[in-house]
C-alpha cells in the first residue's frame, strides 16, 4: 500500500509505526506539523520506503489567541490537503489533529475519494465541555458544541476509527460510529527509550550528577497548574529532602514556573525540549519522574510522557485524576498517584521523600516500570493490527459526496 500517516504532534510511537509499516514493504509518507511545539520523536528517514514531510513550516501558533488560532489551523488543514493531493495515497491515517485541521482534511479526502482512518487520541469536545463546566472559560461551551459537531462529522467520514481506550467507545456509540471502532492502546518505543545510568553525559552537561532531582519532561499547559511542581519541591524541602526541580518544556508554563520558583526559593532548572536521541539520558537523570495532568483529563487522555517514563525505568509520581488511564498504568507499575491539587501535595511529598531516601526501593520501582512497559508495548502486534485496518480501509468505498 501507499500510506500517508499524518501525526500532527510528531510523537515517537507514531513514527515508530510508520517505520515498521515501511519495513513490511509499504510505501509510507509520514507527515508532521512543525508549528506544533512539543517533544518530537525520531523523524529522520532511516528506513527504505519511508519519507518524512512537514506542514506548518514558518508558522508560529498563537494558542491563546483563539480567533487567530482557528484561522491558522484552518490554513494548516488546507496545507495538509495539498500534501494529500500531491502524495495520492491508497489510504491515510490521521492522528492528533486539531478539529479545524481534521475537518478540512476529512473534507478533502472525501472529495478525492481517498479512504482514511482516524486514530482518535483525544475527544476534544469532552475536554472543552469540562473547561466550560469548571469555569476555566465560559466561551468554551459554545466552542464545545461547534467543535463537537466537527469531530463527530469527521469520525463519520472515516473508513475506520482506532481509539486508545474502551472509554472512547461510548462516545462513538453516541455518534453512530462504534461499528467501525477498534481499541489499540498507545505505547512507547521500547528500543528507542531505554534505561540508562543515573550519571550520564546529559546529566553531567546539566550539572545534575550528585544532585537529587525531580524531573518533568513533556508538554505542560497552564490548565495543568504547573505551579504544583514547584510546590511539590517546596514540600520536599520542608520534609528535609531538598531536590533540584528539572523541567524540560517550551511553552506558556515556563514563566509561571520561573516566577513561582523565585517566590518560594525552589532550586529550578528550566530547559527547552531536548533532541529525541537524548531522551533516555534526560529521563535517566531524574531520581523521580513526575507526571502532571489537569483534573479535567478524565478518561479521554493518556499523556505519552507517562509511557516514555515507564520505558525509562524510573520511579514515577503521578499528580492526576485517579480514573485516568495513565494513572492505572502507574499503579500497576507500583508507583503512586495523587490528585492534582494543593491539598494532596503533603501526602505526595511524603511518598516521594520515602522513595528518594531509599535507593533500593527506587531501583525496584524503576525495574517494575520497565517490566510493565515490556509487557504492554509490543510493537509487532500493534503494527499488525494497524496494517490489517489500513488494508481493509484501502478497499473500502469512500463516503458518498453530495453535490449541491
Amino acid at each position: 500500500m501507499r500510506i500517508l500517516v499524518h501525526d500532527y504532534s510528531g510523537h515517537p510511537f507514531q513514527a515508530q509505526l510508520s517505520r515498521e509499516l515501511a519495513r513490511r514493504g509499504h510505501d509510507v509518507v509520514h507527515s508532521t506539523c512543525t508549528a506544533y511545539v512539543s517533544g518530537k520523536g525520531n523523524l529522520t528517514a532511516d528506513t527504505p520506503g519511508l519519507r518524512f514531510v512537514t506542514i506548518g513550516d514558518g508558522t508560529a501558533l498563537k494558542k491563546d489567541a483563539y480567533v487567530r488560532r482557528l484561522r491558522q489551523e484552518t490554513l494548516l488543514g488546507l496545507e495538509l490537503a495539498r500534501q494529500v493531493r500531491q502524495e495520492r495515497p491508497d489510504v491515510a491515517l490521521l492522528s492528533n489533529l486539531p478539529i479545524p485541521v481534521l475537518v478540512v482534511a476529512a473534507g478533502v479526502l472525501r472529495r478525492m475519494g481517498i479512504p482514511w482512518v482516524l486514530w482518535h487520541q483525544d475527544v476534544t469536545a469532552v475536554a472543552l465541555k469540562s473547561f466550560a463546566a469548571e469555569g476555566v472559560a465560559r466561551s468554551m461551551g459554545i466552542a464545545a458544541k461547534v467543535f463537537g459537531a466537527g469531530e463527530k462529522w469527521s469520525a463519520r467520514q472515516a473508513a475506520a476509527v482506532v481509539v486508545i481506550a474502551e472509554s472512547f467507545v461510548r462516545v462513538h456509540r453516541e455518534w453512530g460510529t462504534a461499528g467501525k471502532v477498534t481499541v489499540i492502546p498507545n505505547w512507547a518505543p521500547l528500543d528507542e527509550i531505554v534505561p540508562v545510568e543515573r550519571a550520564n553525559a546529559w546529566s553531567a552537561e546539566q550539572g545534575l550528577d550528585g544532585v537529587r532531582t525531580v524531573l518533568y519532561s513533556g508538554t505542560l499547559g497552564l490548565k495543568h497548574n504547573p505551579a504544583l511542581l514547584v510546590r511539590l519541591a517546596e514540600r520536599l524541602r520542608e520534609r528535609g529532602t531538598p531536590v533540584r526541580l528539572v523541567v524540560v518544556n517550551d511553552g506558556p508554563a515556563v514563566p509561571v514556573l520561573r516566577k513561582e520558583a523565585a517566590a518560594r526559593d525552589v532550586d529550578l532548572t528550566l530547559l527547552p525540549f531536548q533532541p529525541y536521541r537524548r531522551l533516555p539520558e534526560v529521563l535517566g537523570s531524574g531520581d523521580l519522574l513526575v507526571v502532571l495532568l489537569g483534573a479535567d483529563a478524565g478518561e479521554f487522555s493518556v499523556p505519552s510522557k507517562t509511557l516514555s517514563y515507564l520505558c525509562a525505568g524510573r520511579p514515577v509520581l503521578g499528580l492526576m485524576p485517579a480514573g485516568n488511564l495513565a494513572a492505572q498504568l502507574l499503579r500497576r507499575a507500583g508507583s503512586a498517584v495523587f490528585p492534582p491539587q494543593e491539598s494532596a501535595l503533603d501526602e505526595a511529598a511524603a511518598w516521594a521523600a520515602e522513595v528518594l531516601a531509599d535507593p533500593a526501593r527506587a531501583e525496584s520501582l524503576g525495574k517494575e516500570s520497565r517490566a510493565l512497559a515490556e509487557r504492554e508495548f509490543a510493537l509487532q502486534d500493534c503494527a499488525s493490527r494497524f496494517e490489517d485496518i489500513l488494508r481493509t480501509a484501502s478497499r473500502a468505498p469512500a463516503a458518498p459526496h453530495r453535490r449541491r
